[in-house]
């Protein structure tokens, strides 16, 4: 009974000076940490923020009126949809990016497998060879892209765009998917090999259901860049009618004045279907990311 008194008596005097360092050590730390991430949430969504707010205020009240408008009016959403034909290059927009992210995820996916986890001839000095086409910029192969599209008949038509997209793009994926790749288990290859299973099997019943993350990460990538992309579409294209969003949403910018409340209407729609593709395939796009950094 004494011992246990002793003990009993023992245990608050050590305890407590630990408590006590924990609450002075760590509330300082925490509370640093969390003022640094609200001032970088801040900066990175004040543009958006300012977008929205912009479009719903009047358009003589954009630079001399608060921050936040008195009164809000939705009047410049129909007006923006209406001025530039918003829903037919939304849809040029939606068909273009759409084949382009198809492409390049099936080329990716199988030059990634194939680099990853087939043995051919002078597949190193292949594979450098790709990765040196993106230290090439884009404005220095526009002109020489241009006259092959012109030579093979391509210019200003869709197709022809899309296949500098994919062209200019499956290297960057390509290098992602083959890192993928060697992340899984040779086994599972060699497994179904010995069971008589084709490479193509092999790819796409084994190696391509575990690859979520990879083509995650691969589509919400292209995506983005395809949807935004400016320059090839604006050189490319020479009929209006084909020209995908971004570019037509540039001629809202006047020379001399800009209606802008007309011109935030139109980005704000435009940055909806990226928000909900990323919102859809968010969970895999982390743990393609993350995949590789914790290793056992």
């Amino acid at each position: 009974m004494s011992a246990a008194l002793t003990t009993s008596e023992r245990m608050p005097a050590t305890t407590a000076p630990l408590k006590s360092g924990r609450k002075r050590r760590f509330p300082l730390g925490k509370s640093l940490v969390s003022l640094i991430l609200i001032a970088i949430c801040a900066l990175t969504i004040f543009p958006l923020v300012w977008l929205i707010l912009t479009s719903l205020r009047k358009q003589n009240t954009i630079f001399n009126g608060p921050f936040i408008p008195k009164h809000i009016s939705f009047q410049a959403y129909p007006e923006a949809w209406s001025a530039i034909n918003f829903g037919r290059h939304f849809a040029n927009s939606a068909g273009i990016t759409s084949a382009t992210v198809l492409g390049v995820l099936v080329l990716s996916t199988l030059a990634g497998y194939a680099f990853a986890k087939l043995h051919f001839p002078f597949k190193n000095l292949i594979y450098v060879m790709l990765l040196a086409t993106l230290m090439m910029p884009a404005t220095a192969l526009i002109i020489p892209l241009y006259l092959e599209l012109k030579k093979l008949g391509l210019l200003n038509s869709q197709i022809g765009l899309v296949l500098l997209y994919v062209s200019g793009s499956a290297p960057f994926s390509m290098f992602l998917m083959r890192a993928f790749f060697e992340t899984l288990p040779d086994e599972l290859v060699q497994a179904a090999r010995l069971d008589g299973a084709g490479e193509f099997t092999i790819f796409r019943r084994v190696i391509l259901p575990l690859a979520r993350p990879g083509i995650a990460v691969v589509v919400i990538f292209q995506f983005l860049s395809t949807w935004n992309e400016f320059l090839y579409a604006n050189t490319v294209l020479q009929n209006t009618g084909s020209l995908p969003l971004q570019p037509v949403l540039f001629t809202l910018i006047g020379q001399y004045q800009t209606n802008w409340p007309l011109l935030t209407a139109g980005l704000t729609m435009s940055i909806v279907p990226v928000i909900l593709v990323y919102v859809w395939m968010q969970r895999q796009f982390v743990a393609g990311l993350t995949l590789g950094a914790v290793k056992n």
